[in-house]
């Protein structure tokens, strides 16, 4: 099983200026579903191949389930994934994806949460950034809870 380590703060802040560039870039909306069910939150999103993404901080250890082909920028190290992949994830990770083909990034976590706002607030302090927290009233996106 893989494992994506907890990156450095230059490693966070090389992200985040991507993070900046890529914001001047057209923007999409992707599709998330999410959920709490049997004491664990999940959190799927669908990045087309082609498609470059950045991650919010995420705070607290968490499983990342990849299906697909993409490149992942974690921490000094560009990896490149195939297929699908179980990833033990560390707290303190900020990556970038390119998808080389339609790419599933499935997030899980124990949580006591009550709701998926609660559990979004226990995985990052940057939940501005989270596409469920900032979606216009008139786009077509459905978000499971």
């Amino acid at each position: 099983m893989a494992e994506f380590k907890t990156m450095s703060r230059s490693e966070i802040a090389r992200t985040k200026s991507l993070e900046a560039w890529a914001g001047g870039q057209p923007q999409v909306t992707l599709p998330i579903s999410h959920f709490l069910h049997a004491g664990t939150y999940s959190r799927t999103v669908l990045v087309p191949s082609g498609m470059m993404i950045t991650g919010a901080l995420v705070k607290i250890p968490t499983l990342l389930i990849c299906a697909g082909r993409a490149l992942v920028y974690v921490g000094d190290d560009t990896v490149k994934l195939e297929g699908y992949n179980v990833i033990r994830a560390e707290p303190g990770r900020k990556q970038a994806f390119v998808a080389l083909s339609d790419l599933h990034l499935t997030m899980v976590f124990a949580s006591g949460a009550a709701s998926v706002e609660a559990a979004e607030d226990e995985f990052t302090d940057e939940v501005e950034l989270l596409q469920s927290r900032r979606l216009l009233p008139w786009e077509d996106h459905k978000c499971l809870e």
